[in-house]
C-alpha cells in the first residue's frame, strides 16, 4: 500500500487538476498498486476575508496578470480539464477555505481516508466546477452531504473552532517541509511529486515507488 499525502488548496485550480489525474492515475494502476490518499491542508492565501474577493482583481494584484494573460491561463485549465472530464466554471470570486480544510480533516478523523477524499473532490466540484461560495455554512453543510456524511456533525464544526489548532499545525508542518506551492504529492513520506501532472507521469511514478518498495514484485 502505497501512502499518498495530497497536498492542496480548494481555491487552486491546478489542485483540481491534479486530483482528477490522480484518480485516473490510480483507475490506471488498478489492484497492481493499491494505494491510500490522505488530503493536507495549504492555503494559497490565509488572509482572505470571509466574503472573498473578486478573482479577477485578486490574480492582478498577487500576480500582476492582465486580462489577456487571466483569460489566457483559465483557456489552458479548461483544456486541461476536458482532457480529465473536469469542466470548469467561470468563477467570479475566490472565497476563504479554511472551514473547507476543517471539514477534511474531521472527516478522516471521524470517517476514514478514502471519506476524506470523496469530500475533497465533493468541495472541489462545489468551488472549482460550479463557483459555489465554499465559506458558507449552508452551502458547506450541502456539500458534506453530498458526499454521504454526516449534515448536522459538519453543523457543529463549522459552529465552532474545532479542529482549527490541528489544521494550522498540519498547514505549518507542510511548510516546514519545504512545501511552497501546490498540489504537491508526497508518497510514502519520501518521494515529492509537484504540480499537476497528467495520469501517465501519476501513474508511472506511483508505479516506480512500488517497485522500489517491493524489488521482488
Amino acid at each position: 500500500m502505497l501512502r499518498i499525502d495530497f497536498i492542496s488548496d480548494i481555491n487552486c485550480p491546478w489542485c483540481a487538476l491534479g486530483l482528477a489525474a490522480l484518480d485516473a492515475a490510480i483507475q490506471q494502476l488498478g489492484a497492481e498498486t493499491p494505494v491510500e490518499i490522505h488530503c493536507q491542508p495549504f492555503e494559497l492565501n490565509p488572509q482572505l476575508p470571509a466574503g472573498g474577493v473578486k478573482l479577477k482583481d485578486y490574480l492582478q494584484q498577487k500576480y500582476g496578470m492582465g486580462d489577456a494573460q487571466i483569460r489566457s491561463v483559465h483557456d489552458t485549465i479548461a483544456a486541461r480539464g476536458s482532457e480529465l472530464q473536469f469542466t470548469f466554471a467561470e468563477r467570479e470570486f475566490l472565497w476563504n477555505s479554511f472551514d473547507c480544510h476543517r471539514l477534511l480533516y474531521w472527516a478522516e478523523q471521524e470517517y476514514s481516508a478514502e471519506k476524506q477524499v470523496q469530500l475533497k473532490r465533493a468541495l472541489m466540484q462545489a468551488y472549482q466546477g460550479e463557483g459555489r461560495n465554499i465559506s458558507q455554512t449552508e452551502i458547506l453543510v450541502d456539500v458534506v452531504g453530498q458526499a454521504g456524511l454526516d449534515k448536522h456533525r459538519a453543523e457543529t464544526v463549522l459552529a465552532s473552532n474545532e479542529f482549527t489548532q490541528e489544521v494550522r499545525t498540519l498547514q505549518q508542518t507542510w511548510i516546514n517541509a519545504g512545501i511552497s506551492a501546490v498540489p504537491s504529492l508526497v508518497i510514502n513520506r519520501q518521494h515529492l511529486l509537484q504540480g499537476a501532472q497528467s495520469p501517465d507521469v501519476y501513474a508511472q511514478a506511483l508505479r516506480d515507488i512500488a517497485q522500489q518498495q517491493n524489488p521482488s514484485q
